[in-house]
């Protein structure tokens, strides 16, 4: 593998008001302005004058408590809309469930927008396991693991299909386990034919997903030496579907707090920390390892019966990888729970607290061990904290020779298959 004219992939998370949850009260902001176009549009312009990829959106289609912290207020893909308005070249990437969308519906609504946008939208392909959500869907239970992923897998398919529909005008045929249709499209090809496919996840469903229909993933590693691993697993499962490894790009997360200082930047997350509702660091890390850590005394590690605890796959309610990189990550820096909690501040991804220069530092690491194709990037606060970074971290990365200076790419799709890494060694199919 040569990487001799490549360079990173930097997409950004927009998290609200930023990925700490106490980000809407150490900022001159009103909680209403997630509600409106000009708050997203000003993220947009941003990220594009950093040069950034793309934007990124989750979705959670289920009510949580604003009071705890401002957060998934629009849906996606309508900030993106508002994003593209401002913008020319950033890339927009919206989340949407397979478990509880229809395929026509969704490839007409997304190919749609990818059209006006001139080929700068990506689908994040979802499974649901939020009991939350299943019941505004009015079912008692999300369905189990292996059924989500089959769904999540045909559903891809069909979709796919019928965005190719809209070039070939030849009408889709398709009698499978959940869905069933015939007809096409209407909607003309976009610029980059269709909406690129993004995924997250790395378990062996996720992964097995991702190299049959993912253009990205969004992985959520937080040791290095278990990221390379899953890269390479990742891109070998996209050979074995038929796809070049090249096809699909890997992207992890990747929190940061900055300083000018490393003690400037640990005295902001500390400040940023004590205005979060008490025991939410603790409460969520409850999610994956159980309830039972809530006993533990702080200054104590993390017991072995704790992390040794078998999780059954098809029924655990949480997302697996996340699950298994947490569990990963505790056991070897397992110092004391109070430690731990403070490391776990990504909530499930890598954080960094420190200067622009360690950021740069860490991302160029990773990108050279051949760990990522790039990041997805979350801000403590937005929008200063983005601000920050495109100003202060991406002229180093630049320096460096890691991250464009300028767009060339007129698509998404084009942008993220010339940069990443190169497998020069694996032919096209």
């Amino acid at each position: 593998m040569t990487d001799t004219d490549r360079t990173l992939i930097l997409n950004v998370n927009l998290q609200g008001f930023g990925q700490r949850p106490a980000a809407w009260r150490t900022q001159d902001v009103d909680g209403t302005e997630l509600t409106t176009p000009g708050f997203w549009a000003e993220l947009g312009r941003i990220a594009e004058r950093g040069r950034l990829d793309a934007v990124f959106f989750a979705d959670r289609p289920a009510a949580g408590n604003t009071n705890l912290r401002p957060l998934g207020l629009v849906e996606p893909f309508l900030a993106l809309e508002a994003i593209a308005e401002a913008t020319e070249h950033l890339g927009l990437v919206g989340s949407a469930s397979t478990t509880y969308n229809d395929p026509y519906d969704l490839a007409e609504r997304l190919l749609s927008l990818d059209v006006i946008t001139g080929g700068r939208l990506a689908w994040n392909a979802v499974t649901t396991y939020a009991t939350e959500v299943s019941r505004n869907f009015g079912v008692e239970s999300n369905p189990d693991r292996p059924t989500r992923y089959r769904r999540a897998r045909e559903f891809a398919h069909v979709v796919r299909s019928l965005w190719e529909s809209a070039a070939s005008g030849e009408a889709v045929r398709h009698d499978g386990e959940f869905f069933q249709l015939e007809g096409r499209l209407d909607v003309p090809p976009s610029a980059q034919g269709h909406p690129g496919v993004f995924q997250a996840g790395g378990s062996p469903d996720g992964r097995a997903l991702a190299g049959a229909t993912a253009d990205a993933v969004f992985s959520v590693e937080l040791l290095l030496d278990v990221a390379i691993e899953n890269y390479r697993a990742v891109k070998e499962e996209a050979r074995r579907q038929g796809r070049h490894p090249d096809d699909v790009k890997i992207i992890p997360g990747l929190s940061f707090v900055l300083g000018s200082t490393e003690e400037e930047a640990r005295r902001r997350y500390d400040d940023l920390e004590a205005l979060a509702p008490d025991g939410l660091t603790l409460d969520t890390l409850a999610e994956y390892l159980g309830p039972e850590i809530k006993h533990v005394d702080p200054d104590a590690p993390v017991p072995d019966s704790i992390l040794d605890r078998e999780v059954d796959p098809v029924t655990f309610p949480r997302s697996l990888s996340y699950q298994q990189g947490i569990v990963r990550w505790v056991r070897r820096h397992n110092t004391s729970l109070r430690d731990v909690l403070r490391g776990f501040g990504g909530y499930g991804a890598r954080i960094i607290v420190g200067t622009p220069e360690q950021v740069a530092d860490s991302i160029e690491e990773w990108f050279r061990a051949g760990a990522a194709d790039g990041f997805n990037l979350m801000a403590d606060e937005f929008p200063r904290g983005l601000a920050t970074f495109v100003d202060e971290v991406v002229p180093i990365l630049q320096e460096r020779g890691l991250f464009r200076r300028e767009y060339a790419e007129t698509t998404l799709r084009q942008r993220l298959r010339d940069h990443g890494h190169r497998w020069s060694d694996a032919p096209r199919p």
